[in-house]
């Protein structure tokens, strides 16, 4: 089997997303004709942590609204601008290009500002995690925290209950990420109840907040994942509790058994940050699990290839696979965008 090397081009992309599900399109019409104050009236949180801070009512309402705001930026029509006169305070320990850029010209089109304190002055000693969070709340209407340990994250929110925060990444879980990998699949499939995704790899942060989301709206996440790289039982139990229409996650080692039924394959690196000093080991237990033109042939032929990118292309993608016509990598990454505008929207009010 070979698959076609796809030309980026953005009339191409643009096209791809039209012809997206039909469901998906009419979901994002009906929202965008409900307005935003119908749309805000099913929000709840006032801080997005994780997947699971949502409701699958909260979930779907996002992804609606991430699709409205889509289809007005493409046909540059204006929207809301909930973040008028605030600004949102970008503090990140982990080197970031889509995140960094995306959150920047969400907060600015939502017609905020943007501030990026340093890590090193935030996180120095010179105060406690607790005190900085007090200072940024009397300062900015959000913070964006890219991060390492989830308890960091959430001693902020803990200290700052008024400060919208929101999780832009941390060892544990990536909810962003979520959300414009759901919006990409929904674009494509118009629903993910009764679906499969496979995820191929490490039972990372990435793979434990899509089989959050992908199990609140009804699709089942296959995680195939080397012996002692797994997805951690405390996920699989939490997804257990918020699944819906026989909606779930399952876990096994065999990469060539997840992607046979499934709509789309994901796979991400095989060394996180923080990880760097594994590389080596990682590398030889990963290889098996590499997505490649012959993994591929065993999915269904329509299955999408999906890559939350950076692409570390030769070892845990292949060229031929990241390059093809079903990779909707870019998409997902354009998505991010969409997604998180549609979260800072909703944090507003």
């Amino acid at each position: 089997m070979t698959l076609n090397v796809r030309r980026t081009s953005e009339a191409r992309a643009i096209a791809r997303t039209e012809r997206g599900g039909d469901a998906a399109r009419e979901r994002a019409g009906q929202t965008g004709r409900r307005g935003a104050a119908s749309r805000t009236n099913t929000w709840r949180p006032t801080q997005l942590l994780s997947i699971l801070d949502l409701t699958p009512t909260e979930l779907e309402a996002c992804l609606d609204l991430a699709a409205a705001m889509k289809l007005a930026r493409r046909a540059r029509r204006p929207h809301i601008t909930p973040l008028a006169g605030r600004h949102v305070a970008l503090l990140f320990e982990k080197p970031s290009l889509r995140t960094r850029s995306t959150f920047t010209i969400a907060v600015r089109e939502l017609g905020g500002d943007v501030i990026e304190p340093p890590a090193d002055v935030a996180f120095g000693g010179r105060e406690t995690i607790e005190d900085v969070a007090r200072n940024l709340e009397r300062w900015v209407f959000g913070l964006v925290m890219r991060t390492f340990a989830q308890s960091k994250l959430a001693r902020i929110a803990a200290a700052a209950p008024a400060l919208r925060v929101v999780n832009a990444l941390t060892d544990e879980e990536h909810p962003c990420q979520a959300l414009a990998d759901c919006q990409t699949l929904v674009e494509r499939f118009g629903s993910l109840q009764g679906r499969t995704i496979a995820f191929i790899g490490d039972g990372n942060n990435v793979a434990a907040s899509l089989a959050h989301a992908v199990a609140m709206l009804g699709g089942t996440l296959v995680v195939a994942s080397p012996g002692g790289y797994e997805l951690p039982r405390r996920v699989r139990d939490e997804v257990a509790r918020v699944a819906r229409f026989g909606g779930g996650v399952t876990v096994t080692n065999d990469p060539r058994a997840a992607v046979q039924d499934a709509c789309a394959v994901y796979t991400d690196v095989w060394t996180s940050m923080g990880q760097e000093n594994e590389t080596a080991s990682r590398h030889e237990i990963f290889q098996p699990f590499q997505v490649n033109v012959a993994l591929m042939a065993r999915a269904p032929a329509d299955a999408l290839f999906m890559h939350c990118l950076p692409a570390h292309r030769g070892d845990e993608v292949t060229d031929e696979v990241m390059d093809s016509e079903r990779s909707v990598a870019f998409d997902q990454s354009e998505n991010r965008l969409h997604a998180q505008k549609a979260v800072l929207a909703l944090l507003a009010g």
